[in-house]
């Protein structure tokens, strides 16, 4: 009989463990999920852009850099401050200045929110082939 208990004590803890750690990560992903931004679109003046942000991140701009994949500065950057900051997911267009796109160029794209000391929030890189 000792060890029948025993055995749903562990059985009991190891459950209660698990429900535990669940409950855990799931609450967590919606959290490190809140700031993030995806490159939608690389046209010859303009970056495309998917974003989300909490108001309370800080974000004031969406920054791009363009150029050559083993360059060592942008050719091409933008910015563009009329963020959205509530959480919700949401679309920018980047305007870039600097050296013009072509199509067939392949390059290297950068975005990212950036705070009020341009400091990385979120950020992403993609080498992609104009169309």
């Amino acid at each position: 009989m000792r060890t029948i208990r025993n055995y749903r004590r562990s059985a009991l803890l190891t459950a209660a463990l698990g429900a535990t750690a669940t409950a855990l990560v799931a609450t967590a992903a919606p959290a490190v999920a809140a700031n993030s931004i995806d490159i939608t679109g690389v046209g010859p003046a303009n970056i495309g852009i998917d974003y989300s942000c909490e108001a309370t991140a800080g974000v004031v701009a969406a920054k791009a850099l363009v150029g050559a994949p083993e360059a060592d500065s942008p050719s091409a950057s933008g910015s563009h401050s009329a963020l959205i900051c509530d959480g919700s997911a949401r679309s920018a267009v980047i305007a870039l200045t600097g050296a013009p796109l072509s199509a067939g160029q392949t390059v290297q794209v950068r975005v990212a929110l950036v705070d009020h000391t341009d400091t990385v929030v979120s950020g992403r890189a993609e080498v992609v082939t104009l169309g």
